[in-house]
């Protein structure tokens, strides 16, 4: 009766894994009698994209629309001599770079009395990672794309290797790069804040070179004996053109849609243009500020000081951060890119996940292609303890009931994008109660001027722009729309009167 039962649930399993069809996580293959040569491009592809499973023993009818009838359990003539072609396989270098495998990942299930081998391949690490066949790095690595194994190609190949190394990309030694390359008022504006957040640090009292030795951001090559830049202090504190010279491929672009009026195409734009040094440190400075202003913040003192740092500002530092402690700024064509909208901010940076999404989302690990960046950035205070960023963008949005992160993989452009929406999740087509039907959702910041006036029916414009630490321009621009709109309204003259919510 156990096997019976045994059979049942194995049966019960296939079907559910042919449900949907092959897909980027299942492969199946007819497998009669022997291996098949294509199971390891299949097994390469998994490994070096997110894993899957390889069904031995079933047929598949490319031409039957009807998924339900489309796949046919033939099952394998001897699943036990399968198994051992397999290990043997796995275990010679000559066709397998390297064995993922453990024992349990390969089964064999009975299908109606039909033996169906069943392999989980797991996504490598990125240590191990490009896993290819045929001893042949360039056409024997694979990645998964919907149902098919796909030559890798070589950007991403040379983007593995890089991420195989645990000690980070941007250590690398420039040779020729110099102290004559550093933007001195860009490394002077770091120092400052540097010794704000340490007082008491020794490495306050050292002059530029040393400080950035310390760093990170400059070094000694022992095999020469030559001094130099290494890549986090060209990138992080160097002149606009050393760094346009040695990454050329890189840009920084900031670009705000928020608060368009009539057909223009963004309200405010920070792209190289010759009149700031293209450094990363720069464009954090003036963007970050640009990018969290319009963010809800509650009127709170601490003493005379008005404390307005909450949790979501700390989330979209977080984000902004770890767009650039991730970023692979060798990639041809890298952009780091940063957008703001009304109803969500996207960030997205060159190169692909070095970690699985799941294990991002639960945090507990970090592992930063730009780690001499990622210290120069902790030191200053942005960045979380290793592995808990992502969890606190994830409870900061969770605290606001907004949408939830989405974190987004795209790998045929050879980048990673994360959209955080402001949008409520419980009701994500109005962001307040009785909006309209057909009007436009209402921003945050708009949401939040409609909290002020509630709690302070006779604020002024001015000091409305005050309370929110915006323009007053913002400010008449939205209580303009929010009066158009007819969710408030006026009553009383300029000096007497009180805004009204209306209820509707």
């Amino acid at each position: 009766m156990a096997t019976n039962n045994a059979e049942i649930d194995d049966k019960k399993y296939i079907d559910q894994l042919l449900a949907n069809g092959e897909r980027v996580t299942l492969e199946c293959k007819r497998a009669r009698k022997d291996v098949p040569h294509s199971l390891w491009e299949t097994y390469s592809a998994f490994a070096n994209t997110d894993g899957g499973i390889i069904l031995l023993g079933v047929d598949e009818d490319l031409k039957e629309k009807d998924i339900s009838k489309r796949f046919n359990i033939i099952g394998v003539e001897d699943a036990a001599k399968i198994r051992t072609d397999i290990w043997n396989t796995l275990n010679s270098r000559e066709k397998v770079s390297s064995c993922l495998l453990r024992d349990e990942d390969i089964n064999t299930l009975s299908y109606n009395g039909k033996d169906v081998v069943v392999i989980h391949v797991p996504r490598a690490d990125y240590e191990e990672r490009p896993v290819y066949i045929n001893n042949n790095l360039m056409r024997g690595t694979y990645r998964r794309r919907h149902e098919g194994d796909y030559h890798c190609p070589e950007p991403i190949i040379r983007m593995m290797l890089r991420d195989a190394c645990d000690d980070g990309n941007d250590r690398m030694f420039l040779e020729h790069y110099t102290m004559d390359d550093i933007d001195i008022p860009t490394l002077e504006a770091y120092r400052n804040m540097f010794r704000v957040a340490n007082l008491e640090h020794v490495w306050n009292g050292l002059d530029h070179k040393e400080f950035l030795k310390q760093l990170g951001g400059y070094t000694t090559d022992r095999a020469t004996g030559k001094e130099g830049l290494t890549m986090a202090g060209l990138l992080m504190f160097g002149k606009g053109l050393p760094v346009r010279e040695r990454f050329d491929n890189l840009r920084m672009d900031y670009i705000d849609k928020s608060n368009l009026v009539g057909d223009q195409r963004y309200s405010d734009r920070l792209t190289y243009d010759g009149t700031w040094e293209n450094n990363i440190f720069n464009f954090m400075r003036m963007v970050l500020p640009r990018l969290t202003r319009d963010l809800p913040r509650p009127f709170k003192m601490n003493g005379i000081v008005r404390e307005d740092d909450t949790p979501q500002k700390k989330a979209v530092r977080e984000a902004f951060t770890n767009m650039i402690i991730h970023a692979d700024m060798m990639i041809s064509g890298g952009l780091l890119r940063v957008e703001k909208y009304d109803d969500k901010f996207v960030l997205t940076n060159p190169g692909l996940l070095k970690l699985p999404l799941e294990q991002i989302y639960a945090g507990g690990e970090s592992k930063a292609r730009n780690q001499r960046v990622q210290h120069m950035l902790r030191m200053i205070g942005y960045g979380e303890n290793l592995g808990s960023g992502f969890p606190l963008i994830l409870n900061a949005w969770q605290e606001k009931h907004w949408l939830k992160p989405q974190l987004i993989e795209q790998p045929e452009l050879m980048q990673v994008k994360l959209e955080l929406k402001i949008v409520n999740a419980e009701n994500p087509t109005a962001l307040q109660r009785g909006q309209k039907e057909g009007q436009k959702e209402l921003s945050s910041r708009q949401l939040e001027i409609i909290h002020l006036l509630e709690k302070t029916p006779g604020a002024t414009m001015p000091q409305i722009a005050e309370a929110m630490a915006i323009t007053y321009r913002t400010v008449r621009r939205d209580m303009e729309y929010l009066q158009k709109s007819g969710i408030i309204s006026r009553e009383g003259g300029r000096k007497e009167g009180r805004w009204i919510i209306n209820k509707f």
